[in-house]
């Protein structure tokens, strides 16, 4: 449908299904978004702790009938919805994991685009060859930054999770792949490592916790995390002191919406404009906590 197409027909209702979600930039990035391609846009917060499955389905078929183009899924629920979609995208299925829930003609079909997003902005860190990277937790997000880089032919992925058995589940899906290891400690995962990710929720506010300790940290490792919030987490602030290149959330979190926005729409947002509202959010969030 063209981008008058969809403006004419009826106005674009999406939103977040998770906890703790207050602190999300995705309203102001969506919506900014929209605004930008005449589209009336709404993005609803739809925070719900502890859902078992029968809550899951309730949410969900909610989205189903309320005029939903589709809802963004975050912790901790990427993996408990999964088994209530009524299809998968390839790479969802591939991982088990979703992030984005698309409605099309009372169907919910289940997406990854923190794969897509995240692939998007480490690409710039990764060496032409020889990159070994350390990924921090095998949940939701650790399986798509894992898979995000298996599509970017990183050859060595050491994956350790404080649940083992969850980090082999994961190796075990990018066996088709090649070059994925259970690590058997955080120690093991990063030494010799080139790159770290944390794919945990540690170090998001108000939790002030690192996933790494501060002395496996080098000049010579680059160091992303997928929290934004706040921006530099410790482990980025202890990465930067000790000369690591570091990344932080904030491509993540632009790119996965962007490819979001389209796959409800079918229409390319700016990232540039997401960007900013992305920024102001943050830059907003930042003076209320100085000032508290």
């Amino acid at each position: 449908m063209s981008q008058r197409g969809y403006a004419a027909s009826k106005k674009l209702l999406t939103g977040l299904i998770g906890a703790p979600i207050a602190h999300s930039a995705s309203p102001a990035m969506h919506e900014r978004a929209a605004e930008a391609l005449g589209l009336r846009g709404h993005y609803q917060l739809i925070e719900v702790a502890g859902a078992d499955a029968a809550a899951l389905r309730m949410m969900l078929e909610g989205v189903r009938r309320l005029g939903f183009a589709g809802v963004n899924v975050t912790y901790p629920y990427k993996e408990a919805v999964v088994p209530l979609l009524d299809a998968l995208a390839p790479g969802a299925a591939s991982m088990g994991a979703v992030n984005t829930v698309v409605v099309k003609d009372a169907r919910l079909t289940g997406h990854n685009t923190d794969t897509t997003g995240f692939a998007r902005a480490v690409a710039p860190l990764l060496a032409p060859a020889g990159n070994a990277v350390a990924v921090i937790g095998a949940g939701g997000v650790g399986k798509a930054i894992a898979f995000a880089l298996a599509s970017l032919k990183v050859s060595d992925i050491r994956i350790f999770d404080s649940e083992p058995a969850r980090a082999a589940t994961l190796v075990s899906l990018l066996a088709p792949q090649g070059g994925a290891r259970v690590a058997a400690s955080v120690e093991d995962a990063v030494h010799g490592a080139t790159g770290l990710v944390n794919g945990t929720p540690v170090g998001m506010l108000p939790d002030r916790g690192m996933p790494v300790a501060a002395t496996l940290l080098h000049e010579k490792l680059w160091v992303a995390d997928a929290v934004y919030s706040p921006l530099i987490t410790p482990l980025l602030a202890a990465a930067q002191a000790r000369g690591a290149r570091i990344m932080t959330g904030r491509e993540l979190a632009i790119y996965q919406a962007a490819d979001a926005f389209e796959l409800f729409t079918g229409l390319a947002p700016s990232t540039e404009i997401m960007g900013e509202a992305f920024d102001e959010v943050m830059a907003a969030r930042s003076s209320a906590y100085h000032a508290a």
